[in-house]
């Protein structure tokens, strides 16, 4: 197959508004975000979540994040309480995961989780492709399974080119991923302490987190 391929200082708001378009409908992509570069598709498409799980080489068994542009889009498929909504006006957009339970809407999108992994990231352009979907993205690193996470162009490329629809190329990236706490249990947990510290997600709470 052809990818297409962008530069996303190149992206004009009919591009975004064209490749969301098409994402919606179904096509993978290769993008930035403020942490490591991601691919994603459409969170609710059976079809384009097999096809991102082939292209990785990636077990179903392994979760996939799910990606929005603002905090309301997440709000409509996770129960949302105080908890969330401290850590989301403290941290998003942003490097932080925050898992949550579904709502009704969100229970399509669990494939055998208990909850949803969800990010508002801090990237601009991703956060306008996102913005202009219809429906949000399941997203994981780009990176295939078990594989070092990709953060140069060149090997994404080398990686990804005729295996996704698109691939946008944003430079050279951090390897560090966001953090990722879990508040659909009793008490706050850390499961992955990174972009976003132990203390100040504790100080946002206002309680230790186990």
């Amino acid at each position: 197959m052809t990818t297409q391929i962008f530069n996303v200082r190149e992206m004009t708001s009919d591009l975004i508004t064209r490749a969301a378009r098409e994402i919606t409908a179904g096509a993978v992509a290769v993008f930035p975000t403020d942490t490591v570069y991601g691919i994603g598709t459409n969170a609710f498409n059976e079809k384009s979540i097999s096809r991102l799980y082939e292209i990785k080489n990636r077990p179903p068994v392994s979760a996939l994040q799910i990606l929005t542009g603002t905090v309301r889009q997440a709000q409509e498929v996770v129960q949302w309480e105080e908890p969330a909504k401290k850590l989301a006006q403290a941290f998003w957009p942003g490097a932080l995961t925050i898992i949550l339970p579904p709502s009704p809407k969100g229970e399509a999108l669990l494939r055998g989780f208990a909850a949803l992994g969800l990010r508002v990231p801090g990237n601009e352009f991703l956060v306008s492709l996102l913005s202009c979907m219809g429906a949000p993205m399941a997203s994981t690193s780009a990176n295939l399974h078990g594989q070092p996470t990709l953060t140069r162009e060149e090997d994404l490329l080398n990686t990804f080119d005729g295996k996704t629809d698109f691939i946008f190329l944003g430079g050279t990236l951090s390897p560090v991923a966001s953090s990722v706490i879990t508040l659909a249990e009793k008490k706050p947990r850390l499961l992955r302490e990174a972009a976003v510290s132990r203390s100040a997600l504790e100080e946002v709470l206002g309680e230790k987190i186990d």
